[in-house]
C-alpha cells in the first residue's frame, strides 16, 4: 500500500513538472512568434491609407476586376497589414484522425510577410505547437510536441522560401486588395481563370485562381514544393472555398479546405475557418 501511494506521488509530481515544462516552452515560443510578428508588422507604411478606385483595376484580367468587386474593396482603403483568429481541423495522413487547432496570424501586404502560430490538439492532454514564417524573402517551420521537443523544423531555402510565398499567394483571399500591388502579374487564361506571379527578394511563384460567374474565387492551385522522405518534391496544391463572409464591409473566403493533390488522389488536410479578422491594425492580439 505505501509503494502505491508513493508511485502515485510520483506520477503525480512528474505530470505537474511536465505540465509546467510545457506551459514554459509554449510561453516562450510564442512570445518569439510575437516578436517576429511585431518586427514584420512595423515595416508597414504608416502613411495616409490609400482609398481603391474602380480605375484601380483597370488592366486587370476581367474574372480578376470581378473578383475585387465582388470582394467590395473598391472604394475601402487598400490593405497593407492583417491579422486574423482562424480556428478548423488537420491531419497528417489520409484515414488518419482530424485534430483541431486554434491559429493567429499576422500579416504585412506592403512589405510580404506573415507569422503564424497554431496550437493542435493531438490527443487528451497532449497539443502540438506549430509555427510559419515569411519575412524578407525567407521561409521557415517548426512544429514542436508540448512546445518542448521538434518534431520538424524547415529552414529559409528556395524550396522554402518559395513555398511560403505560395502561400502568401493562396491566403489573398483573405485580402484581395493585396491582388493590386506591383510584386504580382496577373495573366488571363480565360474568362474564369487568371495566373497571378508574385515576384520578391529574387523567388518568383506563381498560382491560378478559379472564379464562378458571380465572381467568387472558387479554387486556387500552384505546383508547390513539399518534403517527402527527406526530399523536396513538386505537387500541386491549394484551396477550395466553402463559405464567404464579410468583415469590415470587405467579402472575403472565411471557409475552405486545403489540399494537396498527388497522382493517387487528392489529399485533403486541412480544413480551416477565420473567425476574426482586422485590416489596417497593425497591432496584436491581447492575450
Amino acid at each position: 500500500m505505501h509503494t502505491l501511494k508513493l508511485s502515485l506521488i510520483v506520477i503525480l509530481i512528474l505530470l505537474v513538472v511536465v505540465l509546467v515544462l510545457t506551459a514554459v516552452a509554449s510561453g516562450l515560443m510564442s512570445r518569439q512568434a510575437d516578436r517576429e510578428a511585431q518586427e514584420i508588422l512595423a515595416t508597414a507604411s504608416d502613411k495616409d491609407k490609400e482609398i481603391i478606385q474602380p480605375a484601380d483595376l483597370e488592366g486587370l484580367p476581367g474574372c480578376v476586376q470581378k473578383w475585387l468587386q465582388r470582394s467590395q474593396v473598391v472604394g475601402q482603403e487598400k490593405t497593407y497589414t492583417v491579422r486574423l483568429k482562424q480556428e478548423g481541423r488537420m491531419r497528417t495522413e489520409e484515414g488518419k484522425p482530424w485534430m483541431p487547432f486554434t491559429a493567429v496570424q499576422y500579416i504585412n501586404i506592403e512589405q510580404p510577410g506573415f507569422v503564424w502560430m497554431a496550437k493542435v490538439k493531438a490527443a487528451s492532454m497532449i497539443s502540438l505547437i506549430g509555427k510559419d514564417r515569411y519575412y524578407q524573402g525567407q521561409g521557415g517551420m517548426q512544429i514542436k510536441l508540448l512546445g518542448l521537443f521538434s518534431l520538424g523544423e524547415a529552414k529559409p531555402g528556395f524550396e522554402m522560401n518559395q513555398g511560403t510565398m505560395h502561400r502568401f499567394l493562396a491566403e489573398m483571399v483573405w485580402y484581395p486588395s493585396a491582388a493590386l500591388n506591383d510584386y504580382i502579374q496577373w495573366k488571363e487564361l480565360d474568362a474564369t481563370s487568371a495566373r497571378a506571379t508574385m515576384t520578391w527578394q529574387g523567388v518568383s511563384a506563381d498560382m491560378v485562381f478559379y472564379f464562378n460567374a458571380e465572381g467568387d474565387m472558387v479554387k486556387n492551385v500552384a505546383s508547390r514544393y513539399r518534403e517527402a522522405e527527406g526530399k523536396y518534391v513538386l505537387n500541386d496544391w491549394g484551396g477550395e472555398a466553402r463559405e464567404y463572409r464579410e468583415f469590415h464591409g470587405i467579402r472575403i473566403l472565411n471557409k475552405s479546405d486545403i489540399i494537396w493533390r498527388y497522382k493517387t488522389g487528392d489529399f485533403n488536410w486541412l480544413q480551416l475557418e477565420v473567425t476574426d479578422i482586422d485590416f489596417n491594425k497593425p497591432e496584436l492580439y491581447s492575450k
